[in-house]
């Protein structure tokens, strides 16, 4: 057995029901006739990194999967920044991997001492760290002179529960275990290279559903003025999500109507700009 401490600790997990593990939320959604009619998913985004916590980088690439996710249909439910932690990143991805159809990790990945995602992954799902020859042969071609037995605790995967997916455009199959993908993307174009792989691959699991449509309302009309008549708007149409931002605390309120249905959406937005008669306008975008 190789000796790494991320395995090691990985493995001190308590044990879980197998049972309860094939009834997650990896299945929810799948109760359909016709996978491309599917109204939601929910995915939630991990980001592991100190370095975020302490102010000393900025994470841009949740943001752009928030964007890309929405972009295809996707609800994301949360976004969480964790600790170089085992245990930051198990109970993180314990809580995510139950209430979601998908988790996606960043950071963490790699021969590092901080590099502990994957560790936490196998920790909350109940299972330890083992070596994968497929995977340990891909890094090997990779890295070539620079891959030596000293650097193995790369090919360490959670046992049992792996799979790998692979693409021709990537250098390294993704690592997909039950229903949360680690990304090893550092920057925009990584990011988009892995996306558009995702996309292509069927394995992954993710595929666009029914898009949403959204209205975006200006006013010059106070908080104060408003709200009452947002919550009222809120309970008639709980299917359409109803929020509100201002650039600046001077400048103009902008409510942002987002629904899966047109009409639904469309009768939300009427509803507002009747009840305040020419003290609306549309904007083209929320920004």
């Amino acid at each position: 057995m190789l000796t790494d401490g991320r395995l090691e600790r990985a493995g001190r997990t308590k044990k879980t029901n197998p049972k309860v593990e094939m009834n997650s939320v990896a299945s929810n959604g799948m109760n359909y006739t016709e996978r491309g009619q599917m109204i939601s998913r929910a995915a939630s985004i991990i980001v592991v990194g100190d370095e975020i916590l302490f102010g000393t980088t900025k994470d841009n690439l949740g943001a752009a999967l928030c964007k890309k996710l929405h972009a295809i249909g996707w609800r994301v439910s949360h976004v969480a920044v964790v600790r170089n932690e085992i245990d930051s990143v198990a109970e993180e991805v314990e809580r995510c991997k139950s209430t979601d159809d998908m988790v996606f990790i960043f950071g963490g990945l790699g021969p590092l001492h901080s590099d502990v995602s994957l560790a936490g992954v196998a920790k909350a799902f109940g299972v330890r760290l083992a070596p994968d020859e497929e995977f340990e042969d891909y890094l090997s071609q990779l890295m070539g002179n620079n891959y030596t037995g000293d650097r193995n605790e790369m090919a360490l995967l959670p046992e049992g529960i792996t799979e790998l997916l692979h693409h021709k455009t990537l250098p390294l199959p993704l690592i997909k275990c039950r229903n949360v993908i680690a990304l090893a993307a550092t920057n925009m174009d990584e990011l988009e290279t892995e996306w558009d792989c995702l996309l292509d691959t069927q394995e992954s699991g993710l595929m666009p559903v029914k898009p949403f449509v959204s209205k975006h309302l200006s006013t010059t009309l106070s908080d104060v003025q408003i709200a009452p008549v947002l919550a009222k708007l809120c309970l008639e149409f709980s299917d359409v999500y109803i929020g509100c931002h201002r650039i600046s605390r001077a400048g103009p309120l902008v409510v942002n109507l987002t629904g899966k249905d047109n009409q639904r959406v469309d009768a939300a937005a009427e509803k507002l700009t009747s009840s305040f008669e020419g003290q609306f306008s549309q904007v083209d975008s929320c920004k």
